[in-house]
């Protein structure tokens, strides 16, 4: 193991495949995570009751409550924001979809490399703890963003962010009244690639939490061609 101790990045990893939930946890472990292992979506929320992790592998097609539905009900006001990564042997461009609008925060198709997975973990980390912005709070209409603090708030309750609209909100209060191109919030979001659809779907989100009427943005707009910018203000 690579000096696995109490600091080390901590998994849950739910996966009904004992074998692959075996071979997973080795591989990680031997680099560098704390695994915690369950085999279906009852016995993580059970693991969640009582640890605290940091990141979560969860399988899409298991039996009785899906990873999607699973993902839907973290993502709900009841449970942390925790990041996390989507396994499935379903890889169509309306399963990716579906997984980034359930909440995920990436989504690797089986059968697939470990070394990939263990990259996009190590970038969903990096995500989960973005560094702090010069920038000073943001107004956006009732609701201000604290880049230095991450958190937005709104007159009576602070707004969750999951780990990708953090991170996304992150770069554009970095760079107010600019704009941003797909290929910036890419790398914003730690993504391999420009996909432009999920993309998409993760400003769609994110404009749920700080837009009225999403459809109507007041905030976060498109530019046409070019990309997306933030206009904050009052």
């Amino acid at each position: 193991m690579s000096g696995i101790n109490a600091d080390s990045p901590h998994i849950l990893l739910v996966d009904d495949d004992g074998r692959l939930r075996a071979l997973l946890n080795r591989f990680l472990s031997e680099n560098g995570f704390r695994v915690t292992m369950a085999e279906s979506a009852a016995e993580a929320r059970d693991k969640l009751r009582f640890m605290d992790f940091d990141l979560m592998v969860l399988d899409v097609m298991m039996p009785g409550e899906s990873g999607l539905e699973f993902t839907g009900d973290l993502r709900s006001d009841r449970a942390p924001a925790m990041p996390i990564l989507l396994l499935t042997a379903r890889g169509t461009p309306e399963d990716i979809v579906a997984g980034f609008e359930a909440g995920a925060d990436d989504y690797l198709g089986k059968p697939f490399d470990p070394r990939v997975l263990l990259a996009r973990l190590r970038a969903m980390l990096r995500r989960a703890q973005p560094a702090p912005s010069p920038t000073g709070p943001l107004q956006l209409g009732p609701a201000v963003f604290d880049p230095l603090r991450g958190e937005l708030v709104s007159p009576n309750t602070r707004i969750r962010l999951t780990g990708a609209e953090l991170s996304l909100l992150m770069a554009f209060a970095a760079r107010p009244h600019e704009i941003l191109s797909r290929e910036a919030i890419a790398a914003a979001l730690g993504l391999d690639d420009v996909n432009e659809r999920a993309i998409d779907v993760q400003v769609t989100r994110l404009r749920r939490k700080i837009e009225t009427d999403p459809r109507d943005p007041r905030f976060l707009h498109t530019v046409r061609g070019k990309g997306y910018i933030l206009k904050p203000g009052a």
